[in-house]
């Protein structure tokens, strides 16, 4: 078994590193990694519905879209995640208990009782603190797992602190659990890397023929190619959502304001704008602005930076108008 526990922490380099080790290694393959601070949304997720856009621009948290379903969750240096990439047999690649053996092992050695809860995730006193999820490309099975060690809850909490009611779709919604950092129940003085190199170390004890590998200056070529072509995309992280329908009402002095849009592929298909102040024609001429545009805030600034707002009594800016669409 190849076993890689590599510096990167840029998340887009990250998440494209093990799309390319599954596609591109025949052998097995795990990996201990790190992300500076972001927000990494499952496959069938809606990304607006999961993230607190506000927040994640004024603290410039990056959002990623993995390769994997389930919700989202936050990724801090404080948060480890452990990859296995494993051949297998049709039928018999799933198996959550199976890769997450080795961290409840390792978290028993330190005398902590963390065990496997429901269908997918790791407690300690019935508090999460590690969410896993599968992908399978032919024979091989792409699991990986988050290790909440010392991770900063207050980014965690409000990066996804969101509302909703606001979107309607068929996306999975992600499960919000009470979490806990692993440090918290340590009972020595133990870092986040010594921590990944107790776990690197029992998975190459206990793996046949395990190595250390380092990629290659033609993986990492190959892995900055395979980011920049998707991972860092808009197409991938917010275009790639299912279908959904966006709703929201906001105030202004002269008036309620609601927004109403019909969004495919990240581009609006529809726009409805209505409000007690508004007349048609102020209305028709802004969904005619909205309509084939990205669900995209600078997008929309564009289309909007020189739309008259105060000729029509609408005593709102551009950028207050575009920031209440999401």
């Amino acid at each position: 078994m190849l076993c890689i526990a590599h510096s990167y922490t840029d998340p887009y380099f990250n998440l494209a590193a093990e799309e390319y080790v599954l596609k591109n290694f025949s052998g097995n393959c795990f990996m201990l990694w790190q992300n500076d601070r972001a927000v990494v949304v499952g496959k069938h997720q809606n990304t607006l519905a999961e993230v607190n856009m506000d927040y994640i621009r004024e603290k410039k948290i990056r959002v990623v879209r993995r390769l994997s379903g389930g919700g989202a969750v936050f990724h801090d240096l404080g948060n480890l995640n452990f990859t296995f990439v494993m051949n297998g047999h049709e039928g018999d690649l799933v198996n959550y208990k199976k890769y997450t053996s080795p961290i409840l092992k390792v978290l028993r050695k330190l005398s902590i009782d963390a065990r496997f809860h429901g269908k997918n995730n790791l407690t300690i006193d019935g508090r999460k603190f590690s969410g896993n999820a599968e992908h399978i490309f032919k024979k091989r099975v792409l699991h990986h797992g988050t290790l909440l060690f010392s991770s900063g809850m207050e980014d965690l909490n409000l990066a996804l602190m969101v509302n909703p009611s606001r979107y309607r779709s068929k996306a999975v919604n992600s499960i919000r659990s009470k979490v806990i950092n692993i440090k918290e129940h340590l009972t020595s003085d133990l870092d986040v890397i010594q921590f990944r190199d107790m776990i690197l170390k029992h998975v190459m004890d206990t793996s046949p023929n395990a190595f250390i590998y380092e990629f290659t200056k033609e993986d990492i070529d190959s892995i900055n190619k395979l980011k920049c072509e998707k991972y860092e995309t808009w197409e991938w992280n917010f275009g790639y959502s299912p279908k959904y329908d966006f709703e929201k009402s906001f105030s202004t002095n002269s008036g309620q304001i609601h927004v109403s849009l019909n969004v495919s592929a990240g581009i609006i298909l529809k726009a409805k704008i209505y409000g007690n102040h508004l007349n048609k024609l102020d209305t028709g001429a802004m969904e005619k602005l909205l309509t084939g545009t990205r669900h995209e805030e600078k997008e929309l600034l564009k289309k909007f930076e020189s739309f008259p707002f105060s000729d029509h009594s609408i005593d709102i800016t551009a950028k207050d108008f575009v920031k209440e669409m999401f």
